[in-house]
Parts: structure tokens; sequence; C-alpha cells
């Protein structure tokens, strides 16, 4: 997971062809999920006239991302959906926090930054409340239990990762209408 990527791709397309790139859609992820390392993928659709499809593609490593990037699967999609784009644009990202809320180059997806915090807080409350009650039976083991630092380390670790890797890509998607405007 430490070396995970994301591919940032947004495509405009033009009205008419709307009903048939949705299709592709659904194509191209059903396809996309027999890839090696394929993790994922999210789709935001546009917000306004003008916006873009915006898809984040995860995978668990930048050969496997490359894998899929090269593959003819993929090649042939985007060959078969060209006639509907009016543009493309593709980067890659590293996994990280900054890239809930900001993607580069999408300037209609930032959000504001009271709107990020009320997310990450609502997120991040339950699970330091929810966390260490859950890890109870572990942190009072006799070899834990003298060293207090070291069950912090655990606490966050486990938030940390539940944040990253389950939480907020759901989350920022469930609240996406609210949290981009």
């Amino acid at each position: 997971m430490e070396h995970s990527v994301t591919l940032l791709i947004q495509h405009h397309v033009r009205a008419d062809a709307v009903p048939a790139y949705e299709a592709w859609l659904k194509d191209i992820a059903k396809a996309g999920r027999g890839f090696p390392g394929h993790m994922g993928v999210s789709i935001i659709r546009p917000h306004g006239a003008g916006t873009p499809y915006t898809m984040l593609l995860r995978f668990d490593s930048h050969e496997h991302l490359m894998g899929w990037i090269d593959s003819t699967t993929r090649l042939s999609f985007m060959e078969r959906a060209q006639p509907w784009l009016t543009s493309v644009q593709e980067s890659e990202v590293e996994t990280g926090l900054e890239y809930w809320f900001t993607p580069p180059n999408v300037a209609p997806l930032r959000a504001r930054p009271f709107k990020q915090f009320l997310v990450t807080l609502s997120a991040i409350f339950p699970l330091t409340q929810i966390v260490p009650w859950l890890l109870a039976p572990l942190l009072t083991l006799e070899p834990l239990r003298q060293w207090p630092p070291v069950q912090g380390l655990i606490v966050v670790l486990v938030v940390v990762y539940l944040m990253v890797y389950v939480i907020m890509p759901r989350y920022t998607r469930l609240v996406a209408r609210w949290l981009f405007h």
C-alpha cells in the first residue's frame, strides 16, 4: 500500500455523446478490475457545464499502473472513446492526504478549507473514540502496558490507515456535492 499510485484522468465529453460515454465508463471500469494491482476506480461526474468527468484509478504499484496504461485493452477502449471527447488530461499522483481535497489541475474541485476541516473532523473524531476502545484488549497486554507511547503509536497507525485507505476515499465521494461547491 505504501507505493500505491493514483491516475487522475479528466475527459471533457461532447454533450451529444454522454449516454455512449456513460456506457463506456462502465465497460472500462469492469475491464480494469481484471488487471493486477487494481485497487478501485472513482468517478466524479461533471458538476456543471464545461466541467470534465474525473476518474481516479488506483493501483498498488507504479509497475501495475503502467501495465494498465500500456495494455492493448486500455488502448482499444481509448480509441473507441476518442470521437466523444473534446479533451483528455492524465496525470499520475502519489496517494496522500492532500489528494483527498485538491487534485492537481482541477480548480473546480477544490474544497474550501472550512469544509476540509469539517469533513476531516467528522471522520477522525469517531475513529479516535472507537479505535482505542476496540484495541483495549490488545493495549492492556503486559508488554504493551509498560509502553504508553507504543500504545499511542498503535492507535495512531490504525486511525491513519483507516482514514487513508477506508474512510476518506468513500466519505469524500459521499459528500462530494457539498464539499466541492
